[in-house]
């Protein structure tokens, strides 16, 4: 109306104006733009009309079925009637009849949190992302823990599954790294770490459970099963980091990693980045928790072994190797989610990494052959039959070496090169190097012998005289000297 009032042009105002030259008009004649009467007939006739009393019945009993079904369903029943272009149609009128007369949605109410409130935990997969440490594929997902006030967020990276050892590590793991505890601990129902279990083991793992977040003082508390949403303040969450973790790899130019350590560092850089995000939501919440108790949780479970005349012991159906020294001892076993700590007589020996029995592959082992290597030299020949003998062998390349030399050599003489060869590779600590190089040399139609592998992989000594050292006796004279000097001082 201004530029009209300019004198503008009709035209020019409703260019400047933005609007049609209809609507111009109309604004001059002073009638209602868009302000008329809403239409309630329809401009078509409804191509359902004769069969919607069929489609209501079928909704009153199943309000699920999908529109494409009854469409299906009608084609069906009047062959020719109803064409698939009338699926939009028929889409509408559905979503208009629950509106009117189908079941109540599930109402979600929104949450109020306090500082210091409540931090949750749950276990979430890594999906459509294949992330391999040197090339190989890393089985595993996270554990994430979630302030729900702050978003103060902290992630694990787990090898062997949902369990009670897993929650607990990544849990005290988590409150260390924060520096104080919630009042409440709620979870999921934990069923992976239930499934398969007797009632026995259910309830050690409850009990477990709650001493471990009365030591912490926390309340612990679990949602109803199949009410996802009730953990809703760390479900939610999962995507985000999921979405973060994948544009970071993206970022990077890829998912293979030069170990697990370099991943979970991977990992803690994304969650760091979560975190810088909300530091002024996390001083504020900080101040509001509890202190963290003097000592760690139990975050692993204990158990008691006896090491076997074969220097091995088994633990959760895996067989594992240690020392000679060992046999017939029982040992202490810390069982974490990566590894299993062994004591003896209240004193940590050593640390194996831990290996998890993938879902119907049967019983696994971890071998280290430097643990019986002393034994097995002097008996060499018990290679050959040797139970586990592929596990023992360090890699590929090595299980490659025994067969080839077994079909060049008497059984009695290949296991005598292998093993000597083993033993170099123990002394020296280079069996990957040998391994490839024996390889390669056996593919190229040469045999090395063990002097040819000690001459090359054992260290060298200097050549030549060794050097003289030139030294001065001092006179017996100079030490009455020296002790005459300290008798009158």
């Amino acid at each position: 109306m201004t530029q009209r009032s300019k004198g503008t042009t009709q035209t020019a105002a409703a260019a400047k104006a933005g609007i049609s030259e209809r609507t111009a008009r109309r604004i001059d004649a002073g009638e209602p733009v868009g302000g008329g009467k809403s239409r309630d007939w329809r401009t078509r006739p409804d191509p359902f009309a004769e069969v919607w009393d069929e489609v209501a019945d079928e909704l009153g009993r199943e309000p699920d079925l999908q529109a494409l079904t009854l469409l299906e369903w009608l084609q069906e029943r009047y062959p020719g009637a109803y064409p698939d272009h009338l699926l939009r149609t028929l889409q509408r009128r559905v979503k208009a009849w629950r509106a009117r007369h189908g079941p109540d949605k599930e109402v979600m109410f929104p949450q109020h949190h306090e500082p210091g409130q409540r931090g949750l935990s749950d276990f979430t997969v890594l999906k459509d992302v294949t992330v391999t440490v040197c090339g190989h594929t890393l089985d595993h997902r996270l554990h994430h823990f979630r302030l729900a006030y702050s978003g103060w967020c902290h992630a694990r990276v787990i090898l062997g599954g949902e369990s009670y050892t897993a929650l607990a590590e990544s849990l005290a793991e988590a409150l260390e790294h924060l520096g104080g505890v919630p009042m409440e601990h709620p979870t999921d129902s934990l069923s992976a770490a239930f499934k398969n279990l007797d009632v026995n083991a259910q309830q050690d793992i409850t009990e477990r459970y709650q001493a471990l977040c009365a030591h912490y003082g926390m309340q612990p508390s679990r949602n109803t099963p199949g009410r996802g949403h009730e953990n809703g303040s760390v479900e939610s969450p999962h995507g985000h980091l999921k979405r973060r973790i994948r544009q970071r790899l993206k970022l990077r130019g890829s998912t293979d990693f030069n170990s697990l350590d370099e991943y979970r560092a991977f990992i803690r850089e994304v969650v760091a980045s979560i975190n810088r995000r909300n530091a002024s939501r996390i001083a504020a919440e900080r101040a509001a928790l509890a202190p963290l108790p003097c000592r760690r949780g139990v975050d692993y479970t204990e158990a008691l072994v006896r090491v076997t005349t074969s220097s091995t012991f088994t633990h959760a159906r895996v067989l594992y190797s240690v020392p000679a020294r060992l046999i017939g001892e029982r040992l202490r076993i810390h069982a974490y989610d990566d590894r299993l700590v062994l004591h003896h007589g209240g004193q940590a020996l050593m640390t194996l990494p831990r290996v998890h029995v993938v879902s119907g592959s049967g019983r696994q082992r971890c071998i280290d052959y430097r643990h019986v290597i002393t034994w097995l030299v002097r008996k060499p020949r018990a290679l050959a039959g040797l139970a586990f003998r592929d596990e023992l062998l360090p890699d590929a390349n090595w299980r490659s070496i025994y067969h080839r030399l077994s079909a060049l050599l008497s059984t009695e003489d290949a296991c005598k090169r292998v093993v000597g060869a083993l033993r170099l590779a123990a002394e020296q600590d280079c069996a990957p190097a040998i391994g490839e190089y024996r390889s390669h040399a056996l593919a190229c139609g040469h045999c090395p012998t063990l002097a040819e592998l000690q001459a090359r992989f054992s260290p060298q000594r200097p050549s030549g005289p060794l050097p003289t050292l030139q030294s001065r006796q001092h006179a017996l004279a100079d030490y009455d000297a020296l002790l005459q000097g300290a008798a009158h001082g």
